[in-house]
């Protein structure tokens, strides 16, 4: 079978376009950010502005059409990342790949679905990169280490959660048994909703017990929210602790997958394996 190696120009032209699109090293590549960046605020406040009765009655269909022309532009952006990323699975599947998907889904969705274009605050995500942009890599190595605590917790707190939902459902049905009707408690499921605002030291007050017994309860059960409230918070400042031992990270993202968050030092992707230089040649094709 003859191989036919890629077009060195097409090649040059997409390493260009990922630089920019991707990295915020170069004055375009910083440009590009900056520039987004200030879109991303602009929809945002137009999204906002549109909500109040007002000014939407007034200025409607002008925000409308703004809206619009920044979805088309949010539309071309993520399909130029698609493009120019050397594994678009891998970015469409990241976190910034799902949110900048999501930021675009709901104008087109409100075409079928009134009302839907209010979720386009969501776009606020995008502002992450204002720390890739801005070179704060410190705190891009800060959000990778919340990240592993949490990573690092998840069974912990699985088997916390499953304790306090235990500890609801048998507070709700108690509640239920010794209340009744006659003070709100009207099922075990709004007991529940009883015991989970109590635990969590929330009080809506739209509720609650009014016999003796019923007072004693709740009294235990909010004492035993303090004691709750303290658990999630020591087992994540334990794995923060362990998580922060972690070396810094640096603010270049893989030209194959574009994940962020790679030591200083590194040579290839952590995540797919791939050389980090965007000037790497990539392989024939049949």
């Amino acid at each position: 079978m003859t191989k036919v190696a890629s077009n060195p120009s097409d090649r040059s032209l997409r390493n260009r376009l990922q630089e920019i699109v991707f990295e915020a090293d170069t004055p375009a590549g910083k440009a590009f950010d900056v520039a987004l960046i200030l879109s991303i605020l602009a929809s945002v406040v137009v999204v906002m502005l549109d909500s109040v009765e007002p000014i939407h009655a007034r200025y409607g269909a002008w925000l409308l059409r703004l809206e619009w022309a920044l979805t088309v532009l949010f539309t071309l952006e993520y399909l130029v990342r698609l493009a120019t990323v050397r594994h678009p699975s891998a970015y469409a599947t990241s976190f910034f790949g799902v949110v900048d998907l999501l930021a675009i889904v709901p104008t087109y969705l409100s075409l079928f679905v009134a009302g839907t274009q209010s979720l386009l605050v969501i776009r606020t995500l995008r502002l992450l990169r204002v720390f890739r942009v801005f070179k704060l890599g410190y705190y891009l190595s800060e959000a990778r280490v919340l990240l592993t605590a949490m990573k690092s917790s998840q069974a912990k707190i699985t088997v916390f959660l499953a304790s306090v939902l235990s500890i609801a459902i048998v507070m709700g049905a108690l509640l239920y048994v010794i209340e009744g009707e006659a003070s709100g408690f009207t099922s075990i499921p709004r007991g529940m909703y009883w015991a989970v605002v109590t635990m969590t030291t929330v009080g809506y007050g739209d509720i609650a017990p009014e016999t003796v017994l019923g007072q004693v309860a709740a009294s235990g059960l909010m004492v035993l929210g303090y004691a709750i409230i303290a658990v999630p918070t020591g087992i994540v400042s334990a794995e923060l602790v362990q998580a922060g031992a972690h070396r810094p990270v640096s603010t270049q993202a893989c030209p194959a997958c574009s994940a962020e968050g790679h030591d200083h030092d590194a040579v290839c992707c952590k995540y797919c394996g791939e050389p980090l230089s965007s000037e790497r040649v990539p392989p024939v094709q049949d």
